[in-house]
């Protein structure tokens, strides 16, 4: 029998919203930065979207985010998270990106 993941069992214990923002520590902060906005060099060197930025804020949807995080980016500098977090996961992180920058 296979243990749950450490990200599994925090989804479990803090629920999601608190849940979503450990995922994306783990998972997307090394990219994205930790609250959402990528170091310079990332953003410069590999196009890093800023999920803080008005372009970001203005056009997503949680579809599309969730979207996005399952395939990753179409130009394959975001990898796709299908088979790396959960389902349940996958919906945590989407709401707490969508936290990020002005309300909607």
């Amino acid at each position: 029998m296979r243990a749950p993941s450490l990200l599994i069992v925090v989804v479990a214990i803090l629920g999601t919203a608190a849940a979503g923002a450990k995922v994306f520590e783990a998972a997307c902060a090394s990219c994205h930065g930790p609250a959402g906005t990528p170091p310079p060099q990332m953003r410069d060197t590999l196009g890093v979207r800023d999920l803080n930025g008005a372009e970001f804020v203005g056009r997503r949807t949680r579809e599309r985010v969730v979207d996005q995080i399952r395939r990753g980016a179409p130009n394959g500098r975001m990898p796709a998270f299908t088979g790396a977090l959960t389902e349940e996961q996958i919906q945590a992180v989407a709401d707490h990106v969508m936290s990020f920058g002005a309300k909607r």
